[in-house]
C-alpha cells in the first residue's frame, strides 16, 4: 500500500486479548460493517502495535462469541503471536461514499452542531454500538457533553462541505447534559422540605 493511501486509512477495530489457543483475537469494533470488514481474506494495516509486528494482518476467520467479536488472523498461528497483537489498531481503505451511507467518526469530528439554525456546539466524538452509535457534543457555554443517537430522525442532516451537522432532539436531550431542566428531572428542590 502507497504511503498516500495509508494516510486516507479509517480505523476499523483494536485487538484485545487471545481467544484461545489457535492465534485468535478479540477485538473492540470501531465499524459498522464489521462482518464485511473481517470477512476472510482482508487485509488490515496495523499501527500503534508492539516493535516487530507485521504491517498488515490478513483475516482468516470471524466469529461472534456472545457480543464479541473474535479474529484469527493468517499472520497469527498460535497464542504466545496473538499476545504480541494486543493493543494494535486495525486500518482500512474506507468504503467508498456511492457504496455506503455510513459516516466515519473522521468525518464527523469538529463540524458544528446546530439546532433550529442556531449553534449548540461541536462534535467531539462517535461511538460506535451494536445496537446504535452516539454523538458526543461539546455544547457550548458548559463543561458537559451530550450524547446524541445518531439516527435520521434526530440527525437529519450532516454538510460536511459547509461543517455543519444538523440536530432535530426530542424535548430535554440536550437539557440533560446543561442541566437547565433540573426541575423536570428530580422535581422541584424544595418538595421534601413540606412533608
Amino acid at each position: 500500500m502507497s504511503p498516500a493511501a495509508q494516510d486516507d486509512l479509517v480505523r476499523v477495530a483494536r485487538i484485545g486479548k487471545p481467544h484461545g489457543i489457535r492465534g485468535e483475537v478479540t477485538v473492540q469494533v470501531f465499524t459498522d460493517d464489521p462482518d464485511a470488514r473481517f470477512a476472510p481474506g482482508e487485509r488490515l494495516v496495523v499501527r500503534d502495535g508492539a516493535p516487530g509486528l507485521p504491517a498488515e494482518l490478513t483475516v482468516t476467520r470471524a466469529r461472534w462469541n456472545k457480543q464479541i467479536l473474535v479474529v484469527g488472523f493468517a499472520e497469527s498461528p498460535d497464542r504466545n503471536v496473538a499476545e504480541t497483537l494486543r493493543g494494535a489498531q486495525l486500518f482500512a481503505v474506507p468504503a467508498a461514499p456511492e457504496e455506503s451511507d455510513e459516516w466515519y467518526e473522521e468525518d464527523l469530528v469538529d463540524l458544528e452542531v446546530r439546532v433550529g439554525g442556531e449553534r449548540v456546539g461541536v462534535v467531539t466524538a462517535l461511538t460506535t454500538g451494536a445496537v446504535q452509535d452516539l454523538l458526543h457534543v461539546a455544547l457550548d457555554g458548559v463543561e458537559e457533553e451530550a450524547l446524541v443517537p445518531f439516527v435520521e430522525e434526530i440527525v437529519p442532516e450532516i454538510d460536511s462541505e459547509a461543517g455543519v451537522l444538523v440536530l432535530t432532539p426530542p424535548p430535554g436531550l440536550l437539557e440533560l447534559a446543561t442541566g437547565e431542566d433540573e426541575d423536570a428531572v428530580d422535581g422541584p428542590a424544595d418538595a421534601d422540605a413540606e412533608d
